[in-house]
């Protein structure tokens, strides 16, 4: 496989809060730092993990910038530009500042359930404006509508802008189409952790992930196996984190990932409402599982 800038692991970055649901930025350094230490490939800001939709404008300029100069150019990085209304989306992109940013990530709209031809045609003017590559993000439980494999092949083939996709449907068939027929240099990225292994198997280039936040040597070194076509030891490693995947996930997402972050010491345990932080039951089995993985 041709690597790209998006081969390998890329983490969806949390956004740390303090109690008084002020954004945490040396919590933030310390996250930063984890991830790239540990071994990934590339950042990913301003994501659903990074629970965006609570975040003003200026927190997210003030993220982006903060992550940037955290980052000194280290790693590619990947910023979250989504919407459900294209005219604004295209507007901010064309407003944007995007020195040190090497791709844009941008969901389906949500809400508005467009048809597949509204999706495409989305997407093309999504990609038409943007002077970094776009990656395509298909996650139709967050966004009530699902971007068909034959729309994603559809936009692969007819621009060069589109640097792959982010596919979290969960649809093993419709990935398996995706690989088969996707054009060469266009990636498929997996959105689910627990998925990322499997869809490696079937010509994935890898994954933007959330457990990286928290594990991302291991995670990161399970992904290198898999592209290495090293399996046995790639399958050691995904069972050995896959329980601490589910927990992660069993209410909610990033509420998970940052109790596991709390307990390694990294950051405190908040989100914003509407979210809630996860039950003590699920806490104390988390902090159970994570201190039998060797840090």
């Amino acid at each position: 496989m041709k690597k790209s800038a998006f081969t390998g692991t890329g983490v969806a970055l949390i956004t740390p809060f303090k109690k008084d649901d002020s954004i945490d930025f040396r919590a933030l350094t310390n996250v930063v730092e984890h991830v790239i230490n540990n071994g990934v490939e590339y950042l990913v800001a301003l994501g659903t993990t990074g629970e965006t939709p609570v975040l003003s404008s200026q927190e997210q300029g003030e993220i982006i910038k903060h992550v940037k100069k955290v980052n000194r150019g280290r790693l590619p990085l990947v910023v979250g530009m989504g919407g459900n209304h294209t005219r604004q989306q295209i507007d901010r992109i064309k407003n944007a500042d995007f020195d040190g940013i090497n791709a844009i990530l941008t969901a389906s709209p949500y809400y508005n359930k467009p048809s597949q031809k509204g999706i495409y045609h989305h997407y093309m003017a999504i990609a038409g404006a943007s002077p970094v590559p776009v990656i395509i993000y298909n996650v139709p439980s967050r966004t009530g509508s699902n971007i068909s494999a034959e729309t994603t092949l559809k936009l692969a083939a007819n621009s060069g802008n589109f640097a792959g996709i982010k596919e979290a449907s969960g649809n093993m068939a419709q990935i398996m189409k995706i690989a088969k027929d996707k054009p060469e240099g266009f990636d498929l990225i997996s959105g689910d952790d627990a998925l990322a292994l499997p869809m490696i198997s079937t010509g994935g280039s890898g994954v933007i992930s959330v457990i990286g936040n928290a594990f991302p040597r291991q995670f990161s070194e399970m992904v290198r196996l898999a592209l290495d076509n090293r399996w046995e030891e790639a399958r050691s490693i995904h069972y050995s984190l896959l329980e601490i995947i589910d927990q992660l996930f069993i209410e909610g997402n990033p509420a998970g990932v940052k109790a596991a972050l709390n307990i390694l010491n990294i950051c405190e345990n908040h989100v914003r409402l509407p979210l809630t932080t996860i039950s003590r039951t699920t806490y104390g089995r988390l902090t159970e599982l994570i201190r039998s993985i060797p840090i």
